[in-house]
């Protein structure tokens, strides 16, 4: 079932109930009245009966002292002094009203038969002479409302009025709501129609649009959502749009990477290609020239593992590959320095590091680390001192090298992105991409800048630091962290 159906038939079923119970409400209202108008006429014919002040007089309702009730509804007073028989002879059920005398033995009286029907209930009152009750009964094909009141020793009087006037009414009322109620269904399910299809219309039409898009996916660049009002279904308009924006940059910056791999891929490809051919001719090369040959091709072939490693991090994007835990960065820093130390052995690294747990994949944040340092330790001059501090979860290194070109620092962390004077330097221009990367996926930031006496300053933060429990506090720096860490590339 379609949404515009399900609306629909909503609404109309809402209406329908709405209708019905207004229909129910009304019947039952003048229900009420009708039948309390005529118990109200009940009890104004039986009051002065009751209250003995017939038009010949009476003992009064407790009758003569001594009186047992023995000889009610016999020959002599059968109506024990209510003076019933003096009421004047009328059709059962005229205006006046019908009365019935219910002794406490169970034996009836009635001035003018037939007799209004005298069930348990009746003869259970007249036995106790106390209590009042009102009920509808049909009786000679007259539909009556009888009142019934206990009158102590005597048993209990019955008084009866026609209802026919009153139940002919509440029949065409009914039959009036029946229509109306029909009517209104009918009118509901049609306005049900109507409200649906007006309220659907902005979604099948944004539906159609969505649609449109999906099925021309190469179209996707600069396609967008018609946006209309400031509704919630704006609001979703505007959210998918956001959405296209950033599935766009995202396929872009995919293409950007390919294009950019596919180009730095060529270099190494032709040099390797090109000395794997000078080697088919190795007999005429001296043994020099061999060794030099084989050395560049390994020494090529490492950079496109490199490179290759570098774009599969890069391509990875935020997505995590392994289960985060709990890692000691500061012990992170402390392997990388050691790697660092062995791969420059003529740069000096000066280190502070302050006991910092952050959670994160330990191998990732390892390489974004080895990175930073490898950077340093590429632009640092011949015995330059790198400094490398970490404080409140916050790693900060410094070289002392030539630093940035200012118009290079906004494009640092771009992928593929290489100053003038690096292109003569060893490396992909991957290494700081990969390193914004891995602390932005950790919900941390990267940041440079220049040094004020001189060099380059790269901070990076892998999100907020845990409090550090005891256990952690005795754990030796240097500890493992996480696996492969000592596979890692330098960039």
């Amino acid at each position: 079932m379609s949404l515009r159906a399900r609306m629909g038939l909503a609404a109309g079923a809402a209406v329908a109930v709405a209708v019905i119970a207004v229909a129910l409400s009304a019947y039952a209202g003048t229900s009420s009245q009708l039948i309390g108008q005529a118990d109200h006429s009940l009890q104004a014919l039986a009051q002065p009966v009751l209250m003995g002040r017939t038009a010949q007089g009476s003992f009064g309702p407790f009758g003569p002292p001594g009186s047992t009730g023995a000889h009610c509804g016999g020959p002599g007073d059968p109506d024990e002094g209510l003076g019933l028989d003096r009421l004047g002879r009328q059709p059962f059920g005229g205006a006046p009203g019908s009365f019935t005398l219910v002794c406490r033995n169970g034996t009836t009286y009635s001035p003018i038969p037939p007799a209004i029907p005298v069930d348990a209930r009746a003869r259970a009152l007249a036995a106790s002479g106390h209590g009042m009750y009102f009920s509808t009964q049909a009786a000679a094909d007259h539909h009556i409302r009888v009142m019934a009141a206990g009158i102590g020793w005597r048993g209990a009087l019955l008084v009866a009025l026609p209802i026919d006037n009153v139940e002919s009414t509440l029949e065409n009322e009914r039959l009036l709501l029946v229509l109306i109620a029909a009517g209104g269904i009918a009118l509901a399910a049609l306005l049900g129609v109507l409200v649906a299809r007006t309220a659907v219309a902005p979604i099948v039409r944004f539906t159609r649009q969505t649609e449109r898009i999906a099925a021309h996916p190469e179209r996707l660049e600069h396609v967008r959502v018609e946006v209309r009002g400031s509704d919630e279904l704006a609001r979703l308009a505007q959210t998918f749009n956001a959405t296209l924006e950033a599935l766009e940059r995202s396929v872009a910056a995919q293409r950007n990477l390919v294009a950019d791999a596919s180009h730095e891929l060529r270099t190494p490809i032709a040099t390797i290609r090109a000395n794997i051919q000078m080697l088919r001719d190795a007999n005429r090369l001296s043994a020099t020239d061999q060794e030099a040959l084989r050395t560049d091709v390994i020494d090529e072939l490492d950079e496109l593992t490199a490179l290759v490693s570098d774009v599969v991090e890069l391509a990875r994007g935020g997505k995590e590959t392994g289960e985060p835990g709990d890692v000691r960065l500061d012990e992170i820093v402390s392997d990388a320095l050691d790697r660092a130390r062995r791969r420059a052995p003529g740069i000096v690294f000066q280190a502070s590091l302050e006991p910092t747990l952050v959670r994160g994949e330990g191998d990732r944040i390892a390489r974004a680390v080895s990175n930073l340092l490898d950077n340093a330790a590429k632009w640092s001059p011949e015995g330059g001192v790198v400094e490398v501090d970490l404080k409140e979860g916050i790693l900060t290194v410094r070289d002392h090298g030539s630093g940035f070109h200012e118009h290079d620092l906004s494009f640092v962390f771009d992928r593929f992105h290489r100053a003038r004077d690096a292109r003569s330097k060893p490396g992909s221009g991957l290494g700081l991409a990969i390193a914004k990367q891995a602390a932005e996926a950790h919900g941390g930031f990267v940041e440079a800048r220049n040094a004020p006496g001189g060099g380059a300053v790269l901070r990076i933060s892998f999100g907020q630091p845990i409090e550090l429990a005891a256990e952690h506090m005795e754990r030796p720096v240097g500890a493992r962290y996480g696996s492969g860490a000592a596979e890692l590339s330098r960039e």
